[in-house]
C-alpha cells in the first residue's frame, strides 16, 4: 500500500502545480468561503484512479465525492487539496492528504505540499518521517514560550464552541499564534517541532486522518477537547507535543466555563 500512496500524493501533487497561477473553475459549497476548485475534482480523480488499479475492492471516503463502499475492513480517506482557500488565491500552503484506515484505525498515512517538496509519511509503530528523515515532536513545556497554531470553522459566528474566544483566550496570554489555512500542514508542523500545539473545530476525516497518526507516531498526543481518545469522525481536536497538552485544556475550559 506505500507504494501506491505515494504514487498517489506525487501524480496528485503534479496536477496541483500544473493549474497553480492558471485560469480553473471554482465553486462555492454549502456556504460561499467553503470552495471546491477544477482541481479539487482532477486531483482526487487521479488518486482514485491510483487506489481502484492497485485495490479495486478497497472503501474510499473522498471529501468531494464522498464515500465509495466496497465492504471492505480497508478504507482510503482522501483529502486531493487540504488548504482550498490558499490554492485558489495562490498561496501555496496546501497539500494532498490520504490516509488508510483498517479495521477502524488509521495504520497509514502521507501528505505532501508539492510546492515545499515536504512528503510526511507514517505507518503504525513504525514512526514519522519527513522525506525519509525521521521527525518527532519539540520538547517545549512551557506553553507561554510555545507556538501554536489553529483553524476557524466556515460557521465560526455561529458556532456553539464560541471559537473566537477561545483563540482570544490564547491571545491574552500573550502567546503566539498562526492560522496557515491547511489542516493538515498544521498537524505536521506540529508532528515536527515547528509547532506545539494545534486546536481547531468541526473538521473532517480527509482533514486529520493521516495528520494524526503522523503526530502520534513523531511522540505527540491527539485527543479531544477533555482530553479523551480522539476519533477522526469527531468534530474536536487538540493536537500537541505532549507536554503542553493539559494546559491547553484547562484554557478551552476556561472559555467553556464562562
Amino acid at each position: 500500500m506505500k507504494n501506491t500512496l505515494y504514487k498517489s500524493l506525487e501524480e496528485s501533487g503534479k496536477i496541483l502545480k500544473e493549474y497553480m497561477d492558471k485560469d480553473f473553475a471554482v465553486e462555492s459549497k454549502d456556504i460561499i468561503s467553503n470552495l471546491v476548485t477544477e482541481v479539487d475534482k482532477r486531483s482526487e480523480a487521479r488518486i482514485i484512479e491510483i487506489i481502484k488499479a492497485q485495490f479495486p475492492k478497497h472503501n474510499i471516503l473522498s471529501e468531494e465525492i464522498g464515500a465509495i463502499d466496497k465492504d471492505s475492513d480497508t478504507k482510503w480517506i482522501i483529502d486531493p487539496i487540504d488548504g482550498t482557500i490558499n490554492y485558489a488565491h495562490g498561496i501555496q500552503i496546501c497539500c494532498v492528504s490520504i490516509g488508510i484506515e483498517k479495521a477502524g484505525e488509521i495504520v497509514m498515512g502521507g501528505i505532501f505540499n508539492p510546492f515545499s517538496g515536504e512528503l510526511f509519511f507514517a505507518e503504525k509503530g513504525k514512526g514519522s518521517f519527513l522525506n525519509d528523515r525521521k521527525i518527532k515532536v519539540s520538547n517545549e513545556t512551557i506553553i507561554d514560550k510555545s507556538l501554536l497554531v489553529t483553524g476557524f470553522p466556515y460557521n465560526t459566528g455561529n458556532n456553539p464552541n464560541n471559537p473566537v474566544e477561545v483563540f482570544a483566550a490564547f491571545v491574552n496570554k500573550d502567546i503566539p499564534i498562526r492560522r496557515l489555512g491547511s489542516a493538515a500542514l498544521d498537524i505536521c508542523w506540529t508532528a515536527c517541532g515547528r509547532f506545539d500545539g494545534f486546536w481547531e473545530y468541526n473538521l473532517n476525516p480527509w482533514d486529520v486522518a493521516a495528520g494524526c497518526l503522523i503526530l502520534n507516531e513523531a511522540g505527540g498526543k491527539v485527543t479531544d477537547f477533555d482530553g479523551k481518545e480522539y476519533s477522526i469522525y469527531g468534530k474536536e481536536i487538540l493536537a500537541t507535543n505532549g507536554q503542553i497538552h493539559d494546559e491547553m485544556m484547562r484554557v478551552i475550559h476556561g472559555v467553556k466555563k464562562k
